[in-house]
């Protein structure tokens, strides 16, 4: 199956009543009553504007993930998706409407950091709980709160197992030119990246922003080609990053100069760029379908048997944020968000990466993230075998240097 076929059945898969979700009117019914037949989740995620696609295949995480548990503390699971368009404030609005409406009180999704730090405060003083995949670090620093869980790893962990193995690997290379989404994802990648520079030696011979609306990347790329950098790095994501890379490699920045994209989306992404392209780039990484832990390999039987294809991390970021929001309810034995803040806490567990922690102090779910490298078309065992693992680690602040502080 391939992309755009798997988005099509994304799109009919997100009907009221797939996979067994309660129709809307039935939640509504079951969701306001003082003893409710239901346990109620949100997906708030782009499913439109240029972060659709990624919005999409979160979208078939959690589906997946309610299929498979079927139901918790003995209730019927059901979810709604919820269309961010990306932007804050609609955020803010959606799942404002879906608290009122159906008392949901459990949110898996953001995608966006932006979006995520406006719900993130949102739920917190409804009560509920979020857990997102966003990176900027203010969700798990200094914007943290009680009810925001993160299992993704912040972009100070990105930048740490990308930029810092790839200049050990290439230490010729110090000439680093940068381009930026000019937003707090972007902006915490950019910070990262230069203290790396400056601890290492290495030349940043210059940035370029741009807006998170922005399709044309010319302009900058003919920045970046005139400072004749080494190592191109692009901080950007998801269609933005691949539009980044398909420009400058139309420039000839490939055969000159190093890529490295250090936030990829993974499968989906290199899907869409095509093996050419990826071939000799880095790309860093949250999650990649062959890594070798039992819930990785559970988790690809039971996305090729749903869609006859392999997960890619929009997909696996949803299934496990959706899974430890399910696996807390039965842990605390009760839906009540406050015990399963308290259960989450310090919960340790067999995750996609391997075991992975849930630390107290600030949310984060410390796990790995990966530096993978693209290979060429002949080296291909499959069609979905587009890099290979290069290295990966963990790197987080310490609990002190957060600036979290949850009360």
């Amino acid at each position: 199956m391939n992309r755009r076929e798997l988005l099509k059945l994304a799109a009919l898969s997100a009907m009221p009543g797939a996979f067994g979700v309660l129709s809307s009117t039935r939640a509504l019914a079951q969701a306001g009553s003082s003893n409710p037949s239901s346990i109620q989740l949100a997906c708030p995620v782009p499913m439109s504007g240029p972060f659709a696609a990624n919005g999409k295949y979160a979208d078939l995480g959690m589906q997946l993930a309610v299929k498979q548990y079927g139901k918790v503390l003995g209730l019927p699971l059901g979810y709604t998706t919820l269309d961010t368009e990306g932007k804050p404030a609609t955020a803010v609005r959606r799942v404002q409407e879906i608290e009122q409406q159906k008392g949901v009180r459990y949110f898996a999704g953001g995608v966006l950091s932006s979006s995520a730090l406006a719900m993130g405060k949102e739920v917190d003083k409804s009560g509920g709980i979020f857990i997102t995949t966003a990176g900027a670090d203010e969700i798990t620093g200094k914007d943290c709160n009680a009810s925001t869980f993160r299992w993704s790893v912040p972009t100070f962990g990105a930048i740490d197992q990308t930029v810092r193995p790839l200049i050990q690997m290439l230490p010729k290379a110090r000439r680093w030119y940068t381009i930026t989404p000019q937003y707090v994802f972007g902006d915490g990648l950019l910070s990262a990246a230069k203290a790396v520079f400056k601890e290492k030696g290495i030349e940043h011979v210059g940035n370029s922003y741009h807006s998170l609306t922005e399709k044309e990347f010319s302009g900058y790329l003919t920045n970046a080609v005139a400072a004749k950098p080494d190592v191109l790095l692009l901080l950007n994501f998801g269609s933005q990053s691949s539009d980044t890379l398909r420009q400058a490699v139309s420039f000839g920045m490939k055969n000159n100069c190093t890529i490295l994209m250090a936030w990829a989306s993974g499968l989906e992404q290199f899907e869409a760029l095509g093996a050419d392209l990826c071939d000799g780039v880095y790309f860093g990484a949250q999650y990649w379908h062959a890594i070798d832990t039992p819930l990785n390999h559970d988790l690809v039987q039971r996305t090729q048997a749903a869609f006859k294809a392999n997960p890619n991390y929009s997909l696996a970021g949803s299934y496990i944020c959706t899974k430890i929001l399910l696996d807390g309810m039965v842990k605390a034995g009760n839906a009540d968000p406050k015990k399963v803040i308290a259960v989450l806490e310090g919960m340790k567990y067999a995750g996609l990466t391997g075991p992975e922690e849930i630390r107290k102090g600030d949310h984060q779910v410390l796990k790995n993230y990966y530096l993978l490298k693209g290979k060429p078309k002949s080296k291909m065992k499959n069609a979905d075998d587009y890099v290979d693992i290069v290295s990966s680690g963990q790197s987080f602040l310490p609990l002190d240097k957060t600036g979290c502080k949850i009360a």
